[in-house]
């Protein structure tokens, strides 16, 4: 079973590098993001005026009250000014919020297709080492909360920045006295955010990790169905799944708890800030300083003080916000950083094509003294030689873990061998792309893969387009298609579930779609394991047709299956122990008779 990696802690150096590979990744977005500065910066300027309008509408007001000649007119004109300020700002804002918007989304798309197109350049021992739920956390959960976080941050923090120096401005041009009174919650406000920042943030990053480990049972139980009912263990799974889900209930909550401190703490240290600019205020107005404080003056700079507030609080706000992102991206740049196969841009193609786009090969096959590792601790190939002559059946047997699959897997160059040469018509296979030599084989595996879309669909996937008269007689010798005749549509039928169609069933078609595919080369891995016994003869039968004048490795444990091969290799710990025909390795008693006999004797 594959293991979840541990979670790792993030260090500052670790979140300055993560919004770094943000802002790296996100340059062909900065001239959106210029168009909504601007809009910020606008709305911000109408709504630092506005205090001002403020001011002389309400000292209009008080300056009049006792003598009852208000002059209306002027304050409708200072009423109607205001409203329309307050529209401005309000357009200049929706304006920038739907550009950042459209930016974020844009750049979680272009994440998606980047991990996506990363995919396919991994090598498999990253995901034989990974749970499959914790790779789509990344895919789904990790892109979505850092397009999620980015919309609230930069939007909140540019207009912050921008409002913070804006009403400052203001506040010293009214009053700098109650100015410096305001500004004595700075140190305050600062103090609590960096402490709810270095409590938060560990708890972020360990919530997005738990969400992995979550996604990944998830995944687990659902695939595993079958064996958890068999064995009655719903009961013990389900526990299990609870012990997860309470530990990602238990991070999720201290995310949030610390993350929610920052604003009550804020809008706390606000109204003491409210408190002392009252007081200053009233102070100088009763006072014999000429100070030019009116109660006009004490209204606009309560709203200057608001919108200095606001800044402050959305910054923390904003911070908090950050810690998801931190946590979500580095999940994210880390899978997008993991090492790459080799480039092979600069390789040449070594086969020809033929008109109808398939590769000709005549099919001869060589290893030369090969050696292969998954890791240092053990090595599973020792020192293997073989040469196959084109055009033959070649069946690997051997009990479980001799390394039969292994020697697929090299010949198919999903794994790089760590030393000899394995060669196709002289050709080494380092020296040819994997494309290539993906064109040349056609392998039908134990695990059989139908995807969403049509029969017909599911059989041509990215195979050369072939008639309705072929592709039919292709289906009977997979003995497929008096299934194909009983569905809706017949080939054109579309699969919404794979559950509805059984294993042999999948099987089935996974054989025909090697058929139709027409490689010269071809890989059966226990290709007759999801079959009845019956369907496997008529399988079998059709088998000899498809591997006729192509070179075929069949890995197989019904010996009785493999008696017409033209060589049998037998792998004992990583080795040849033997090689012949059935006949001939019967006649030798050995280690493959052993085999045959005992798996007979069963049968």
């Amino acid at each position: 079973m594959k293991r979840h990696q541990p979670t790792e802690k993030v260090s500052r150096d670790e979140m300055k590098k993560a919004i770094k590979r943000i802002l790296g990744t996100s340059k062909k977005f900065y001239w959106a993001i210029a168009v909504a500065a601007v809009c910020v910066l606008a709305g911000v300027v109408l709504s630092i005026y506005s205090p001002q309008i403020l001011k002389q509408l309400t000292d209009a007001i008080a300056d009049n009250a006792g003598t009852r000649s208000i002059d209306m007119d002027l304050i409708l004109r200072l009423g109607l000014t205001l409203g329309g300020f307050y529209v401005g700002t309000a357009l200049l804002n929706y304006l920038s919020a739907f550009l950042l918007t459209g930016v974020t989304q844009r750049y979680a798309n272009s994440l998606r297709k980047s991990i996506a197109e990363k995919i396919n350049v991994i090598p498999l021992s990253y995901f034989d080492s990974r749970q499959i739920g914790d790779i789509l956390s990344r895919v789904t959960n990790d892109v979505d909360s850092i397009a999620q976080s980015l919309d609230q941050t930069i939007s909140m923090l540019m207009q912050s920045a921008f409002m913070l120096i804006g009403s400052l401005i203001g506040m010293f041009a009214t009053s700098w006295q109650m100015a410096l009174t305001a500004l004595i919650s700075i140190p305050l406000m600062l103090l609590f955010i960096l402490m709810i920042m270095k409590l938060a943030m560990p708890q972020f990053l360990k919530r997005q990790e738990q969400i992995g480990v979550v996604n990944g049972a998830v995944e687990e139980k659902f695939s595993g169905q079958l064996i958890i009912k068999l064995f009655n263990a719903e009961g013990r799974e389900n526990a299990t799944f609870e012990a997860k889900n309470q530990t990602l209930g238990a991070t999720m909550f201290k995310a949030q708890f610390f993350g929610g401190l920052m604003q009550p703490l804020m809008s706390f240290i606000s109204y003491f800030a409210y408190i002392a600019v009252l007081v200053v205020g009233g102070l100088l107005i009763v006072s014999d300083v000429d100070a030019g404080v009116s109660f006009g003056t004490i209204s606009a700079f309560l709203v200057y003080v608001r919108l200095f507030q606001q800044p402050m609080s959305q910054i923390a706000q904003a911070m908090n916000t950050l810690q998801t992102t931190t946590a979500a991206s580095k999940r994210v740049f880390d899978f997008l950083e993991e090492k790459e196969m080799a480039d092979e841009s600069d390789k040449k193609r070594y086969f020809p094509v033929d008109e109808n786009g398939r590769v000709k090969v005549k099919g001869g096959v060589e290893f030369r003294h090969v050696c292969f590792s998954y890791d240092e601790t053990r090595e599973i190939i020792h020192d293997f030689s073989a040469k196959i002559r084109p055009g033959s059946k070649v069946a690997i047997v051997g009990p479980t873990g001799a390394g039969k699959t292994t020697m697929v897997n090299l010949l198919m160059r999903f794994y790089e061998i760590n030393s000899g040469e394995i060669l196709i018509d002289g050709i080494s296979t380092k020296d040819i792309t994997r494309e290539e030599i993906h064109d040349i084989f056609g392998m039908v595996l134990q695990d059989t893969w139908v995807f969403d879309g049509t029969m017909r669909d599911n059989l041509l996937y990215n195979s050369p387009v072939i008639g309705d008269e072929e592709l039919k007689e292709i289906a009977k010798q997979a003995n497929i298609y008096h299934f194909i005749r009983t569905l809706p549509g017949k080939f054109d039928c579309h699969l919404e579930s794979a559950g509805s169609i059984s294993a042999g069933q999948k099987q089935l078609m996974t054989i025909a779609r090697a058929m139709i595919r027409k490689a010269p080369l071809l890989i059966l891995d226990e290709a007759t394991s999801n079959v009845d016994t019956r369907t496997e003869e008529l399988i079998q039968e059709a088998m000899d047709n498809l591997t006729k004048g192509r070179t075929s490795f069949v890995i197989a444990h019904r010996l009785s299956t493999i008696k017409n091969a033209d060589l049998i290799l037998v792998m004992r710990d990583g080795n040849i122990v033997e090689q012949g025909t059935h006949d001939s390795l019967m006649a030798q008693n050995g280690f493959y008779a052993s085999l045959y006999n005992s798996q007979f004797s069963f049968e």
